[in-house]
């Protein structure tokens, strides 16, 4: 059966999975990316070192969000989202944007020495110093959300 996800399953989605896909598109070229995301029930908040992504979420700052949970090919949950990225420039906020990723990240992990690849710190809520960290967040404007189910 397929069907459309009620508001709040797609709420819950949103903050039950950590991974999710950022559409942006600027100068002609679509991109799609995966990133770790907190959902805080208004917003998306990731991070990221500089790059094709933040480049483009710059110059164009409407961008689609999706994420999902697949069990198998007949038995999945989507959720599309639109909204703007903006970026966190205020140290404070960074901090306590940083210290929600690391809180929904870090259980994640595997392994004692697990360490995410960029961006974090010894101090959890320390925002570093020696990779440009660009902290963001996406204000949703819109959301769906489809299903199947056998």
């Amino acid at each position: 059966m397929l069907g459309e996800l009620s508001k709040e399953q797609v709420e819950n989605l949103l903050k039950e999975l950590p991974i999710g896909r950022i559409g942006c598109h600027s100068d002609g070229i679509t991109y799609i990316v995966p990133v770790n995301y907190v959902y805080d029930g208004i917003n998306l908040y990731a991070h990221s070192a500089k790059g094709m992504k933040i480049d483009m979420m710059r110059k164009n700052p409407e961008v689609c969000f999706q994420a999902d949970a697949i069990t198998s090919l007949q038995n999945w949950e989507s959720v599309i989202c639109w909204g703007k990225f903006e970026e966190i420039t205020d140290m404070l906020e960074r901090e306590h944007a940083m210290q929600k990723i690391i809180n929904r990240v870090m259980p994640l992990m595997q392994g004692a020495a697990a360490q995410p690849s960029h961006g974090f710190t010894r101090d959890a809520s320390e925002v570093g110093d020696e990779v440009e960290l660009i902290l963001y967040r996406i204000i949703l404007t819109k959301k769906t959300g489809r299903f199947e189910s056998i």
